[in-house]
C-alpha cells in the first residue's frame, strides 16, 4: 500500500487536510514566512512623514484642495482603517478641511459594500469625519469620459475623481495576472473606472500569447493603467506588502511610480516561490481570495504557469457567494473556447465585456489543462457552465485527476495561490 502524505491548506477559515501518495507529491508551496511589523502606527506615521520622492502632504497640498482618498475595498486585507486617521491628520495640518475630503471604495465590478462594511474598511472615526461611498459603476451618471489612454481605451471614470484636485490611493501590492502586480494605478482601473473601461484593459491582459502577465512588471496593461492614473491626475499611493495571514510587513508611501516598484519588490521576496518541477497535477487553494469566484478565479493563474500542458488544475475554494452575485450572465458563455468567446463579443452578442475578458482568461487556463473544482458554496451545474468538473471533496478531487493523467503523476500543491508568483528553478 502507498504510503501517504498529509498535506494541510487553510479553507473556510479552518483548515483542511487531505492526502497525496508520497512517492507522487512533488512539493507543497507557500509565501514565505514574514513577521508583521510590530508597531503598525507608527510605521504608518514615519511613512507620511518621509514620502518616497515627494514632500509630506501638508507642505503641498492646499486648503481649498478637494481631496479624493481611494481605498480598495473588502475583497482585500489593507488596513485602510489604520491608515487613513494619520493622513486625515496631515490633510488637515495643510488646511483642508474634512469637508473637502472624501474615501471612494475602489470596487472596479465587485458588488456594493454594505454600510457596516464601508464603516469596517475604514474605521469608525473616519467614517463619521468625512464623505464614505461606494464607486456605484453600475450607474453611468456616475461616470465621466476624460479620453482616452495610450493604448486607446476610452476612460471612464468615477465623476468624483475629475472633480478632485489631489488624489491619493491605497491599497495592497501583490503577483497579479492582469498587470503584473495589484497597487498603484490598479486603484484607478479598474478601481473606479466603468466597466467598459475595464472590459478593454482585461482583453489586454488576455494577448499574452496564452499566459498571464503575472509577475511581469513592465507590460502592456500596466503602461496603459500607469497612463490612465496620470490622466486623472493621481501622483501619491501608499501602498503596503502583506504576509498571508494579512500582517503589513512593508508600506511604500510617496510618488506612484518609484513608491509602486520599491514594493514590488519586497512582494517578490514574500510572494515570490521557487519551483523544481513541472507537475502533472496542481491543486491550487483560493485563500485569501475566498469570496466567490469572481475573487478565488486567481488561484487559477499561478497553477497555469506551473501544469504541464495537458495536466490538471484542482481549486479549492469556499466560494459562499457563489461565482458572482453581479456578473451572473457570464455562466452562459464561460465554458465556451476563448476565441470563441472574444469573437462573440466583437460582433456585438455579448454586452459585458468585464465577464468577457475574464471567461476568455479562464477559458485559456482549461485550454492547458483540465479543472476539477471542490467548493461547497458553487453547485455542480455552475461548475459544469465553467467548463470544471465537479468534486465532493480534494480527495475525490485528486483520484479523478490520476484517472486522467496516470498513476505516476507528479502533484504540487499551492497552499496560497491568490498570493504567489511561481518562478521556475531548473
Amino acid at each position: 500500500m502507498a504510503q501517504m502524505k498529509d498535506v494541510t491548506i487553510p479553507f473556510d477559515g479552518k483548515e483542511l487536510t487531505f492526502l497525496v501518495p508520497e512517492a507522487n507529491l512533488a512539493e507543497v508551496l507557500s509565501p514565505a514566512e514574514s513577521a508583521p511589523m510590530p508597531d503598525l502606527d507608527g510605521e504608518i506615521l514615519k511613512a507620511l512623514a518621509n514620502p518616497i520622492e515627494q514632500e509630506p502632504l501638508d507642505q503641498w497640498v492646499k486648503p481649498t484642495d478637494r481631496v479624493l482618498i481611494i481605498s480598495d475595498d473588502n475583497t482585500r486585507f489593507t488596513p485602510s482603517d489604520r491608515i487613513l486617521p494619520p493622513m486625515l491628520e496631515r490633510l488637515n495640518k495643510a488646511g483642508v478641511p474634512d469637508s473637502r475630503i472624501s474615501v471612494i471604495m475602489a470596487l472596479g465590478t465587485h458588488r456594493y459594500m454594505t454600510e457596516d462594511e464601508l464603516r469596517d474598511k475604514v474605521g469608525e472615526e473616519v467614517y463619521g469625519r468625512v464623505k464614505v461611498f461606494n464607486h456605484e459603476w453600475m450607474d453611468e451618471a456616475n461616470l465621466v469620459n476624460v479620453g482616452d489612454s495610450i493604448n486607446g481605451t476610452p476612460l471612464w471614470v468615477n465623476k468624483a475623481v475629475a472633480e478632485a484636485e489631489v488624489v491619493i490611493g491605497i491599497g495592497a501590492i501583490v503577483p497579479h495576472h492582469i498587470p503584473g502586480f495589484s497597487g498603484s494605478a490598479k486603484i484607478i482601473q479598474p478601481g473606479i473606472c466603468g466597466p467598459k473601461t475595464t472590459a478593454e484593459t482585461h482583453l489586454l491582459s488576455c494577448e499574452g500569447g496564452g499566459d498571464s502577465f503575472l509577475g511581469v512588471v513592465d507590460n502592456p496593461v500596466r503602461r496603459d493603467l500607469d497612463d490612465m492614473a496620470d490622466r486623472v491626475g493621481m501622483k501619491t499611493i501608499f501602498n503596503v506588502v502583506m504576509n498571508s495571514e494579512g500582517g503589513v510587513v512593508g508600506m511604500f508611501y510617496g510618488s506612484m511610480r518609484p513608491a509602486f516598484l520599491k514594493g514590488v519588490e519586497l512582494a517578490r521576496k514574500i510572494y515570490g516561490v521557487p519551483y523544481h518541477e513541472e507537475p502533472d497535477i496542481v491543486i491550487t487553494n483560493s485563500y485569501p481570495c475566498d469570496l466567490d469566484f469572481w475573487q478565488s478565479h486567481k488561484s487559477q493563474y499561478p497553477a497555469q504557469r506551473i501544469v504541464k500542458k495537458g495536466g490538471v488544475i484542482i481549486i479549492c475554494t469556499p466560494a459562499p457567494e457563489g461565482v458572482s452575485p453581479v456578473h451572473t450572465d457570464l455562466l452562459n458563455f464561460t465554458s465556451w473556447p476563448s476565441k470563441e468567446i472574444l469573437a462573440a463579443y466583437r460582433r456585438g452578442e455579448l454586452k459585458n465585456g468585464v465577464a468577457t475578458a475574464l471567461a476568455v482568461a479562464w477559458a485559456m487556463v482549461r485550454e492547458k489543462a483540465s479543472v476539477i473544482m471542490y467548493s461547497p458554496g458553487i453547485p455542480p451545474e455552475d461548475k459544469a457552465k465553467l467548463g470544471h468538473s465537479h468534486a465532493d471533496s480534494v480527495q475525490d478531487a485528486l483520484a479523478e485527476a490520476f484517472k486522467r493523467v496516470g498513476d505516476q503523476a507528479r502533484v504540487t500543491v499551492l497552499t496560497h495561490a491568490p498570493d504567489m508568483l511561481p518562478i521556475k528553478d531548473f
